[in-house]
């Protein structure tokens, strides 16, 4: 099967999480025996933060301007048998108009934000998406689960929604040995965003500041770095994936904190988790509905709602950590791979061609 995308990013994962997702999947349906051309607009924030300029799992095409590149990519999408479209797509409304008047390819849409998008559609239309789009898409594929589907489907006219969750390639996350500059008994991996500080302040810094005599590392781009740290964070604006893994075994406990609006809708493991659980690192996380259908609460992972809830985890003796971790991880191989992700995917096609044919037959 020939697939082109058209994403946000899968060359750099500099303050975004889309690029990792996209590796570990793109990566497993090479392995399956088809072939992916990825279309990355070259801009100058993920230019100079890239982790790779070509990748032998895929064809990476970069261009500067989508008028410049639209012959060949609209050649190569209509060449396919499937063509994905996706949120914080540069131009994006644009580039879909153009991939749905394609006739043959089936035409998907992939949301690795859908909560964000649906409460922005509320205001108007986006760069990347128009909310007429999503009705004419064979398909649409959501990073967040559970009550959204529905939502799709039956507010916003959707064909067909399909969850198409986080995921990490075990090949690339595993324990490795720890790292001195990322030694802590407790760290924190994501981007600053404005709706998730508060729970940053409770969990992770509240924490911080009450145990002088542990050692905390927060690793994301866009904080304001001008704020009063606690004397015992560590601070790292960036950490490229290739060093996660150390990051992660290098931590006693690593947190998850997910974003207001995510959280709300629930159904929405970050790919961090399946990272840390894959280096058999100990979790605690936030809460939010559906979070038990991926780990089992209390033996896979703890959560947590206050800096005592903290506390607590950091108080857990070695062996009790390690074999929630364990558990974790084990959870984490069977369900939440690349190639899990990559058969689902397959699958999700397979029945929106079949759902597509189906119409086209009761038309005819």
């Amino acid at each position: 099967m020939k697939i082109t995308v058209f994403g946000l990013t899968i060359s750099s994962s500099w303050g975004n999480g889309h690029a990792t997702p996209y590796r570990a999947i793109i990566r497993a349906l090479h392995r399956m025996g088809h072939g992916v051309h990825f279309f990355e607009k070259d801009v100058p924030y993920y230019r100079s933060r890239r982790d790779f300029d070509t990748s032998e799992y895929c064809q990476l095409t970069f261009y500067n301007d989508w008028q410049q590149v639209r012959s060949h990519a609209l050649a190569e999408a209509l060449d396919s048998d499937v063509v994905i479209t996706a949120s914080y797509l540069p131009e994006g409304a644009q580039i879909n108009d153009e991939v749905l008047a394609l006739e043959g390819p089936l035409r998907v849409f992939y949301d690795l934000d859908t909560p964000i998008t649906l409460t922005a559609l509320q205001a108007g239309d986006l760069n990347y998406l128009r909310a007429s789009q999503l009705a004419k898409f064979d398909l649409v594929l959501s990073f967040t689960g559970g009550p959204i589907l529905q939502e799709l489907e039956q507010k916003c006219g959707v064909r067909l929604a399909r969850p198409l969750f986080g995921c990490v390639d075990p090949d690339d996350y595993h324990q490795v040995s720890p790292a001195s500059q990322f030694a802590c008994d407790l760290s924190y991996m994501g981007t600053y965003a404005a709706d998730r500080q508060a729970k940053v302040d409770e969990l992770f810094l509240e924490p911080a500041r009450r145990h002088c005599d542990r050692q905390f590392v927060l690793a994301g781009s866009l904080y304001p770095w001008n704020w009063q740290w606690p004397a015992n964070v560590r601070r790292i604006e960036h950490i490229a994936p290739h060093d996660h893994p150390r990051f992660y075994s290098s931590s006693r406990i690593t947190l998850n904190i997910t974003r207001a609006e995510m959280a709300r809708w629930g159904w929405c493991p970050s790919g961090r988790f399946f990272e840390a659980a894959a280096c058999s690192t100990p979790l605690i996380t936030d809460a939010w509905p559906g979070l038990d259908r991926f780990f089992d609460l209390g033996r896979e992972v703890t959560v947590v709602a206050t800096a005592e809830d903290v506390e607590k985890a950091l108080s857990l003796s070695a062996s009790e950590l390690n074999v929630m971790a364990a558990r974790a991880r084990a959870r984490t191989l069977d369900e939440h791979t690349g190639a899990v992700r990559a058969r689902q995917l397959i699958s999700f096609l397979e029945e929106a061609r079949s759902v597509a044919s189906h119409k086209a037959q009761e038309v005819y």
